[in-house]
Formats: C-alpha cells, sequence, structure tokens
C-alpha cells in the first residue's frame, strides 16, 4: 500500500484531513463531521481498496463510517474508487452538476476512459452538485464554484472562514490538469477560472495532485504562462496532451513494450485523433517524440526493451 504522506505548516482545521497521493491517484480529502464524514475525490479504480485502507487508518477515519463521496470531476483518477466506497459504506455519491449526466449514459469517450485508455467502475450518482450553492462539510461552509477548462463541468470548493480551497485539477502548485486542444473555449474556460480562484483570496490550496501549498500568486502565475504558451501554439498543447496520458499509462501498468508502443499508441482513439489533427506523423515518429521528450524531460526512462516511468519525476 502506498504510504500516506502527511505535511505540517500551515495547518488545516482539525476535521479536515488530506491523504496526498501520486500522479495515478488523485488526492483524497476527508471532512470530519458525526454522522456526515466526506470523502472528496477517490483516487484510480485499480488502486481503489488502497484508497480503503488508507481512509481507514486511524488519522483519517479509523472504524468512522463514510456518508457521502464528492467528486470535484469526473475523470478516472478521482472517481476510480467511487463504486468500492459506495458499496462498502452504503453512502451516496455526489458530483458536479455539468458531470451527472455521462455518469449515468456512462459515455467512456466523453469521461476519457476507453478514449484515452482509461478505466473506471460504473457507479450510480445520487446528487449533483450545483455552483454557486454552499455545503456542510467537515463542520465548515464550502462554496462550488464552476472551474471549466480541465474538465468543462468541474468544481472548486472554497471555505471562506478558513481561505481554504480545494482545487481539484484547476490549480496546482507548478500547474493545472491537461486541457485539451479540441475542446472549444476550454483554454480560456481555464483562463476564466484562474481569474475566479484569483479574486477569492485563498491562502491555502488542497490540490488533486501534489501537496498542499501556499504561494498562490506564483502559482496562479505559472498557470497563466502555460496558458499563453498554449494558446500561441496548438501543437505544442496537443504535444503535452499526448505526454500526460501516456505518462498516466505508464504509471497505470508500469512498463509499455517499445516493440508495440506505435501500434499501441495508433489503437487508442486520443493518440490517433490528435495525431492526425495536429501532428500529422506516422505511428513510429509520434511513439519516438513522445519517448524523447519524457526522457529529457527526466519523467520515463528505457532499456532494450521497455519504456517505465520514472517516479519521482511522474
Amino acid at each position: 500500500m502506498e504510504p500516506t504522506r502527511p505535511f505540517q505548516i500551515p495547518p488545516l482545521p482539525i476535521t479536515v484531513r488530506v491523504i496526498v497521493r501520486d500522479w495515478l491517484n488523485a488526492n483524497s480529502i476527508v471532512l470530519l463531521q458525526p454522522g456526515h464524514n466526506v470523502v472528496v475525490d477517490t483516487g484510480y479504480s485499480s488502486h481503489a481498496y488502497q484508497t480503503l485502507a488508507l481512509l481507514r487508518l486511524q488519522e483519517h477515519l479509523g472504524d468512522e463510517p463514510v456518508q457521502l463521496v464528492v467528486n470535484t470531476h469526473c475523470h478516472s483518477d478521482h472517481m476510480g474508487g467511487n463504486a468500492l466506497l459506495a458499496r462498502t459504506y452504503g453512502c451516496p455519491v455526489a458530483v458536479p452538476e455539468g458531470e451527472g449526466r455521462l455518469i449515468r449514459e456512462w459515455d467512456t469517450r466523453a469521461l476519457w476512459l476507453d478514449y484515452a485508455d482509461q478505466h473506471a467502475e460504473r457507479f450510480a450518482v445520487d446528487e449533483e452538485l450545483v455552483a454557486g450553492s454552499r455545503y456542510g462539510w467537515g463542520g465548515l461552509s464550502w462554496e462550488a464554484i464552476a472551474a471549466p477548462g480541465h474538465d468543462m463541468g468541474a468544481l472548486v470548493f472554497y471555505c471562506e472562514a478558513e481561505r481554504l480551497l480545494i482545487s481539484g485539477d484547476a490549480l496546482w502548485e507548478n500547474g493545472f490538469g491537461v486541457v485539451l486542444p479540441d475542446q472549444p473555449g476550454a483554454l480560456e474556460a481555464a483562463r476564466g477560472t484562474l481569474d475566479r480562484i484569483a479574486a477569492l483570496g485563498v491562502s491555502l490550496v488542497i490540490p488533486g495532485h501534489g501537496q498542499p501549498f501556499t504561494g498562490i500568486t506564483s502559482a496562479l502565475d505559472r498557470c497563466y504562462q502555460r496558458v499563453e504558451a498554449f494558446k500561441a501554439d496548438s501543437a505544442r498543447m496537443a504535444r503535452h496532451a499526448l505526454k500526460v496520458m501516456l505518462m498516466f499509462t505508464l504509471l497505470e501498468r508500469r512498463r509499455l513494450p517499445l516493440s508495440t508502443l506505435s501500434g499501441y499508441l495508433d489503437s487508442v482513439p486520443v493518440y490517433r485523433e490528435y495525431n492526425r489533427a495536429y501532428l500529422g506523423l506516422a505511428p513510429g515518429a509520434l511513439a519516438e517524440m513522445l519517448v524523447n521528450e519524457l526522457q529529457r524531460a527526466g519523467a520515463v526512462a528505457r532499456n532494450a526493451e521497455f519504456l517505465m516511468p520514472v517516479v519521482g519525476n511522474a
């Protein structure tokens, strides 16, 4: 089981616990309240039992039940444990209003599942969360704020009293979740989300990936620079999206055979379609470009047979 990574400074409210995960599993946030314990985001499906085991650690829930599962958005690394937690605890699942139809219809393309060779166990939606509404979780009041861009239906949750933001993939310390270049208006929507966060007066962010952080202004500046870079170069944006997708698959599988990589990429819709629309490379050239760029970034290693993630840099 992957270890939890506690952090000490700055302190969180006593009812807020953060399980910092990795880049395959989104962080899980536990909001403690007698009779109404809430878990925000549940990791990837292949690690669902790890998520459950981490929640049962004494410093998180211990023997206490989960009464509600919440998602910031419905990508595989955030909703993969939903079905298991719902079965285990008999608890409802709440997703953003913009995602409810996709889950009910199990739209595997819009949810980036088979479209990107990702997986999640199907679950039922019991409640839809609405931007502008307030929710009482962990003895605190949280405002749901629309956060389109990485996911056009995503929400972030802001506790004004604590100046605390649960940001999902809308804002990390060094970036934000991948924005797909073929989604009309998504990049401008991501910039608008950053503007909304900048106006809140946040002092501490609990991101979907990485440690909770302060230094909000610097993080936002880095994100604005990325938006401008992508706006200027759609091919760069497409390459980035495909590298992110490939790294995700490597983290799940631990290695991919180099001999079949080009065929694999050509078999998965997101690689095939983005290559055709933005890059125009032969499958072998696409594979070599992605591997070379990831290797230069220190994110992957390869030997004669396999491509493997360098976990510390993923």
